[in-house]
This record gives structure tokens, C-alpha cells and sequence, in this order.
């Protein structure tokens, strides 16, 4: 029986995560429970998986204690949905205590590579991505030695926004912006892949989560979302993993590493696949993919500072502060201003917090 803790419950990959685990009632079996402001949902999920209320609580805005259920020594596997940078305590945490991390927590792997590679050596914990396209990257990297990578091809959607200019996109909507077409994910999430910043944080957790570097890391636009990863290796051969969209595949295979669980999400039904077809990203009318390159280049804490001002930034678009065209120019803004080391975790915690001093001072400079 694997004993899971899961840290953000009811949001869009927690809810999908339970249902998981919901089908394999021999196989997982809950033991930490942690969310947000929605109560009524934790506590339906902890009356349904025989959580005590010790230990499904609300406290995403507690790191201590999302920190203290992922080194739990009744836990196997932690499973890092929180979103943002608050869940870098987490991610610490588990890897120290030598767990395996089934992380979909992208912000903190890159924000805090650096300390989050030291403290996975150290202590022993294994990362295995939630993010679908990481998790194709992890299963198609099985069929060659890392001396044989070429190059990793991550796909992205184009997300709600594809083939439009930036003069179509000088008035868009919050509700344009949500409007993903393909993924069902939170508000932060969709709106970072409608600027395809979350494309260029995705870049830069495939060079920390596998150690290829920022050259060998490709984008391409891939509409359908049925290729979610490639790799491509010396001889030219590309390995993908393909399945239509479904959360739950890599999911379940975070949570079950190395097996793969009999539920077959994301079946494709190859007599009605019709197409499948990709384009260059557009980086000028999409900036945030080309500053994530630059930020994962300059490393040390330039990665930190771009998540920070994302979030700021994303917040006051969310909250009709700020025009959609404005996230990647406060977060270019922020980056202007500098980095320093990420050596420790009082280093990242710094560069996060200076991030998002800068960018709420842009945002007031933008409202005086």
C-alpha cells in the first residue's frame, strides 16, 4: 500500500489525483489532506478517505505545516499540487527525507533548482513530474541512455490566443484568457499558457528535473495536445508519448513509478485521429517563452525572479489591474532590474520576495 500525502486536494490536479486513487482502493491509501479556502470540499475528501481532521487541514499559506506532512514517516509519496511558489517548502521537504515527490508544483523546482538538486542528493528523494509533458519526457527518455539526447521537445497548445497578433490582443478579457482550449486547469495556470510563460518555466524544469541544457530544450506549437513530449536522440531517431488530454495518465504514473496503472486515461482512438500538426512559437507576440530562456541562461536566482514577477503580475491581471499584453512587460520589467545567487534557501526566498516587491511598485508606477 502506497501511503500518499496530498498537497493542494481541491484544486484541478488534486480532485483528479483522488479519482486516481479513488480506483485503486488496494493499492493508495491517503494519509494527509492539505487545500486552500475551499473547506467544505476538504472536508468532504478527508469523510471519503478516512483522513483524520489532524491531518487534512487548510493550510496552503502555512509552509510548516505542508513541510511537516511531506516528511511524515508514514508517507511514500508526496504529491505537490500547490501552486506557486509556496510550495518550495514542500518540495524541500520531501526530498530531504528522501520521499518520492510526484511534483506538479512547477514554480518551485524552478525557482529553487539549485537548493532543490542539493537538498534531492542529500537526502536521497526521487522527482517524478506531473506536468504532462514532463512526464512524457520521463517516459520516453526509458528508451536511451542521457549520452544519446539530442534534443527534448516540449509541445505546447498555443493555448486560447494561438495565431493572433499583438494588435488583436491589446483589449482581451479575463474570460478570453481562461478560455483555454484543450486543458481543464486552474486560473494562474491557464492564463500562463495563454502568454506561453508557462511554455518557458516548463523549459526550465526540463533542465533542472533531467540535466539538458537550455540549447537542446525545443518548444513547439502542437495544437491538438496529442504529442505532449519527444525526444530526440543522436541518430535521429524521436520518441513521443501521445494520448489524448488527461491529467490522470501522468498522475497515476507519478503516483505508481516506475508501474504503470491499468486505467487507460487518455486513450486514443487512432480511426478518428485525423491530424496532428506543429509551428514555431511566436516570440514576439508571446514574450514570456523568450524571457524564461534568458532567466534559465543567466541562472542563479534569475529563474526565482521571473516566478515571482509572473505571479504578481498574473494576480493584477486576474483582478483587471492590468492589461494582458502588460504581464510580459512587468515581468521583463523585474528582470531588468537584476539577480543574484541561488545558493541557499535564504537566497531564493530573497530573490522571491524582492521580485515581487519590483513588480507591484511597476504596477503602481503603471496605475499613477
Amino acid at each position: 500500500m502506497v501511503r500518499v500525502a496530498l498537497l493542494g486536494s481541491t484544486g484541478s490536479i488534486g480532485t483528479q489525483a483522488l479519482d486516481v486513487i479513488a480506483r485503486h482502493p488496494g493499492r493508495f491509501e491517503v494519509v494527509a489532506l492539505a487545500a486552500g479556502a475551499n473547506r467544505d470540499l476538504l472536508a468532504e475528501q478527508a469523510a471519503r478517505f478516512g483522513v483524520p481532521a489532524d491531518r487534512a487541514v487548510s493550510a496552503l499559506d502555512d509552509p510548516s505545516v505542508l513541510a511537516g506532512f511531506a516528511a511524515a514517516s508514514d508517507v511514500d509519496v508526496v504529491l505537490n499540487a500547490v501552486v506557486g511558489f509556496a510550495g518550495l517548502p514542500a518540495t524541500m521537504a520531501a526530498l530531504r527525507a528522501g520521499k518520492r515527490l510526484a511534483l506538479a508544483n512547477k514554480e518551485s523546482l524552478i525557482a529553487g533548482g539549485p537548493v532543490v538538486a542539493k537538498a534531492r542528493a542529500e537526502g536521497g528523494g526521487e522527482i517524478v513530474p506531473v506536468d504532462s509533458e514532463h512526464s512524457a519526457l520521463y517516459q520516453a527518455l526509458r528508451s536511451g541512455r542521457s549520452s544519446e539526447v539530442a534534443a527534448l521537445w516540449i509541445t505546447a497548445s498555443g493555448g486560447p490566443f494561438r495565431g493572433r497578433t499583438r494588435a488583436d490582443l491589446e483589449s482581451v478579457t479575463v474570460a478570453d484568457a481562461l478560455n483555454h482550449p484543450t486543458w481543464n486547469m486552474g486560473a494562474k495556470i491557464t492564463i500562463d499558457s495563454s502568454t506561453l510563460i508557462n511554455k518557458g518555466l516548463e523549459v526550465i524544469e526540463a533542465h533542472e528535473l533531467f540535466g539538458v541544457d537550455y540549447d537542446r530544450i525545443k518548444v513547439v506549437v502542437h495544437p491538438q495536445s496529442v504529442i505532449h513530449g519527444m525526444v530526440e536522440f543522436v541518430d535521429g531517431a524521436v520518441i513521443a508519448q501521445l494520448s489524448m488530454p488527461d491529467m490522470r495518465l501522468p498522475i497515476g504514473l507519478a503516483l505508481g513509478a516506475p508501474d504503470r496503472l491499468d486505467d487507460p486515461f487518455g486513450a486514443i482512438d487512432w480511426t478518428t485521429l485525423s491530424q496532428l500538426t506543429f509551428s514555431p512559437p511566436d516570440l514576439e507576440t508571446f514574450r514570456g517563452l523568450a524571457l524564461a530562456y534568458a532567466a534559465g541562461r543567466q541562472g542563479g536566482s534569475a529563474p526565482a525572479v521571473l516566478s515571482g514577477a509572473n505571479e504578481i503580475a498574473v494576480e493584477a491581471f486576474l483582478a483587471g489591474r492590468l492589461p494582458w499584453l502588460a504581464i510580459a512587460e512587468i515581468v521583463d520589467e523585474v528582470l531588468q532590474e537584476g539577480s543574484g545567487p541561488a545558493d541557499t534557501i535564504e537566497d531564493v526566498l530573497e530573490a522571491d520576495r524582492v521580485a515581487r516587491d519590483r513588480a507591484r511598485s511597476a504596477l503602481a508606477r503603471r496605475a499613477a
